[in-house]
């Protein structure tokens, strides 16, 4: 009987569990759809033009091809990863073609990331961690403002938490299975965005080197694994690129522009400095061609003559793009960049800006709290890494950091969580599981379960 009453309590916890990360998904749902129809009447631009507009265009059956030039001319593209334009084709394909239809496809989008990052701060934290957590990504301005506008930043939460929740599966319990999954996770982020190719790097190399696994040849198999499961998802694309681009073109030809943007003497030192400019890449702009790889050849190597001539001023341009994008340089100049370039919500990007800074503040206390549960923090930290790498490659944009916002999130949840029940005292009914989603120590032990 008592361990029935154990099994019902189980069950009883898990079931509540999930009602709450319901209640927050969707509460996520509706600030995202509540921020779309406020704005119901915006244009695409930019980015965001290209995503909108390419994936009508493949839905249609007109393959990748450059939405700017399009109909006047069919050129082959892979200006950005393909990802997000195939889920935006998804809904095109389905009648849903407007502007304004995918961006609420986009809401839908985002809020799926609300439920794998709960997932994933419940492995990493327990469940009252993962409801935090998924309750910060509901509400976060930061993350939200993306599906908003119908960026390719809607997904990195998304794909962060799965690779994240794989990492934390595996880590527990090592086998080759889950090092696919984890590989698989990490393929499709790549697809999504190209840097986080760098999870690779800086979460799966390491998390399957330093595994629990009882030999080096476990570790080195698990890690094989995890790349031939990432190359399984990213191979097509690369080896479709390669067939129809004249130089070699691995996810994508965005490293020539964006080199180009970002390296020129209004970005050296002054006001915009580490930031970008599209009169830079303009500037350097040689014949017109039709074919990207060759565009995006010309345009690194005139990026990276400017640089070794301006070797001098690297460090500082590179801290100047790492303090932008973590809010630390210029931070209310850059949340007008955003607003005026990027057309976000001057107001709601304000209180992103010190969101970010509160939960930051809060991480450092998880960290700490994670690392004397001997739970390992190189994963949350990788994704900074990978942010910071990317940055420096680039340019310092508040979007950029949306891959580290899910760690800030998770670790943020963690002091939370500690402080709550430093707070909230425990106080299980009899028979009962406590505050916290646990079953009562006198049921676990008499039907045979330990902590």
């Amino acid at each position: 009987m008592v361990a029935a009453a154990a099994r019902l309590s189980r069950q009883w916890t898990a079931s509540g569990w999930a009602r709450w990360l319901t209640v927050w998904t969707l509460a996520g749902l509706v600030i995202r759809v509540a921020t779309v129809i406020g704005r119901p009447h915006r244009t695409a631009g930019g980015d965001a033009f290209y995503y909108h507009a390419a994936a009508n265009l493949l839905a249609a059956g007109k393959g990748w091809v450059n939405p700017v030039l399009y109909p006047h001319q069919t050129v082959p593209t892979a200006a950005f990863p393909p990802g997000f334009v195939v889920i935006l084709a998804a809904a095109s394909l389905v009648g849903l073609k407007s502007y304004f239809a995918q961006r609420l496809w986009a809401c839908v989008v985002g809020s799926a990331a609300i439920a794998v990052c709960g997932l994933a701060g419940r492995r990493i934290g327990g469940p009252r961690v993962g409801l935090i957590t998924a309750f910060v990504v509901a509400v976060y301005p930061n993350i939200w403002m993306s599906d908003e506008i119908g960026m390719s930043e809607t997904v990195t939460p998304l794909v962060v938490g799965l690779v994240l929740l794989a990492a934390y599966r595996f880590w527990e319990a090592p086998s080759w299975r889950r090092a696919g999954w984890l590989g698989l996770a990490e393929g499709v982020a790549a697809l999504c965005r190209d840097e986080l190719a760098l999870l690779g790097i800086f979460v799966i190399v390491p998390m399957t080197l330093i595994a629990r696994q009882p030999t080096w040849r476990a570790r080195l198999v698990a890690l094989g694994v995890a790349t031939a499961a990432a190359l399984l998802v990213v191979g097509p694309w690369v080896g479709y690129n390669m067939s129809r681009f004249r130089d070699p073109v691995f996810i994508s030809t965005g490293l020539g522009p964006t080199l180009a943007s970002t390296n020129c003497a209004a970005l050296y030192s002054g006001r915009s400095e580490g930031y970008w400019s599209h009169d830079c890449a303009v500037a350097d702009l040689g014949p017109p061609t039709t074919d990207e790889s060759v565009a995006s050849a010309q345009l690194e190597s005139n990026a990276l003559k400017y640089i070794r001539a301006h070797e001098n001023r690297l460090v500082a341009v590179n801290a100047a793009r790492i303090g932008r994008a973590f809010g630390l340089f210029h931070p209310f100049s850059q949340i007008r960049l955003d607003s005026s370039i990027e057309t976000r919500p001057l107001h709601w990007a304000l209180v992103g800006l010190w969101s970010f800074w509160g939960l930051s503040l809060l991480s450092v206390g998880g960290l700490v709290i994670l690392r004397r549960r001997k739970v390992p923090v190189f994963p949350l930290l990788g994704v900074g890494l990978t942010v910071v790498v990317s940055v420096m490659l680039s340019f310092g944009d508040t979007r950029y950091r949306t891959p580290f916002e899910v760690s800030v999130a998770i670790l943020a949840s963690v002091s939370a969580e500690r402080v709550w029940a430093a707070v909230v005292p425990r106080r299980p009914p009899a028979g009962g599981p406590g505050p916290s989603g646990e079953v009562p120590e006198v049921i676990l032990s008499a039907s045979g379960h330990s902590r």
